[in-house]
């Protein structure tokens, strides 16, 4: 899967001239190792509402996220969206943005924005954990992150709150490759970013961000600890492309054909068994209509759908099913007309389905 997303990267990106290029290459076996061996989500049902949360904090690699939607099967992000990219009103426009019935969370504009909205999520999470158990809330959320968004204040504030929650469910994957949009990430900034963490809390993993193996296994090891998560790799911001990887220039600079064809001549077979100018999916993979409603793997999402019951409690818009009793303990009398007593008296509906 980390060639298919780095051979549509740089065919998306070739075509239009621009698309911070550099992240999706060189984050991809990290999203790679995410997708098929731990996050829960099911492209026929995006917004399954125990579906595991990915945020895209470094959004400027949206094409990274545009390509996995692409692979997993979801049917709002077909080959012709990945040929629309940077254009106005695609589903492929561009960060920031949020439409989740499309498989995108959320990817962020603002540096840190991400962080924070991850960290939200998280408490929500835990909460609704909290309230209405288990059975109807236990998902994770994870973050891509950049050194940029780890200079931004407002990673101070997420990072303390995180850990003091202890949000054991929150999962950071810092894409280390030293550069920002200003050139090295030396010229700004000297400071221990792990032991900040460790500070803060954390449980902090470092890796080689082009390892699978060692991603996954870091990614499992995050799950068993009771901590809030940081797993720093190591990665080359543009891999793959000759000249250009490990630059200041991959992080958003023009790729030209003559880029493209030197990455696709020094590559593996997935990259050079393309023509330049093919916009479809590696043959490696098979036609959307051959491919599962789900991703293969042990974390394979459970039926999507539950069906509500006609007594039910609505909680941030989501209708859960209700056994005659709160979480904390106390029967709530049910009001005439069907409302219980202290919850909000507009009209609930019990129609419909989570998300």
């Amino acid at each position: 899967m980390a060639d298919a997303i780095r051979v549509l990267t740089i065919d998306a990106c070739e075509r239009v001239g621009e698309g911070h290029w550099g992240t999706p290459l060189g984050a991809a076996e990290i999203a790679t190792a995410l997708f098929t061996r731990h996050l829960r989500f099911c492209p026929s049902d995006p917004t399954w509402f125990d579906r595991d949360r990915f945020v895209l904090s470094n959004g400027h690699g949206s094409m990274l996220l545009y390509a996995l939607l692409y692979l997993t099967g979801y049917a709002r992000v077909p080959i012709e969206a990945i040929k629309t990219f940077r254009e106005i009103g695609s589903v492929c426009q561009g960060h920031p943005e949020r439409e989740p019935e499309a498989g995108i969370e959320i990817t962020t504009g603002m540096l840190g924005q991400g962080i924070a909205n991850a960290t939200g999520m998280a408490v929500a999470e835990a909460y609704l954990n909290h309230l209405l158990g288990p059975e109807l809330v236990d998902h994770r959320t994870y973050a891509l992150v950049g050194d940029g968004c780890l200079q931004e204040g407002i990673a101070h504030e997420a990072i303390s709150l995180a850990g003091h929650l202890r949000l054991g469910k929150l999962t950071w994957i810092w894409d280390d490759n030293q550069i920002q949009d200003d050139g090295a990430v030396g010229q700004s900034i000297s400071e221990d970013l792990e032991a900040r963490f460790r500070a803060a809390d954390w449980h902090v993993q470092r890796v080689d961000g082009h390892d699978i193996e060692a991603v996954a296994a870091a990614i499992e090891a995050a799950k068993h600890d009771p901590r809030p998560s940081l797993i720093a790799c190591r990665t080359t911001i543009g891999r793959g492309v000759p000249g250009l990887e490990g630059t200041r220039y991959a992080h958003a600079g023009r790729l030209t054909r003559e880029n493209t064809d030197a990455a696709r001549a020094s590559a593996g077979p997935t990259l050079r068994s393309r023509s330049p100018r093919t916009s479809s999916p590696p043959g490696a993979w098979p036609a959307r209509a051959a491919r599962p409603p789900t991703p293969p793997g042990p974390r394979a999402s459970p039926p999507c759908r539950r069906s509500v019951a006609p007594s039910s409690i609505v909680f941030a818009r989501v209708v859960f099913p209700r056994a005659g009793a709160t979480r904390c303990g106390a029967s709530r009398a049910r009001r005439p007309g069907g409302a219980s007593s202290g919850s909000p008296s507009r009209a609930r509906s019990s129609t419909g389905s989570p998300g």
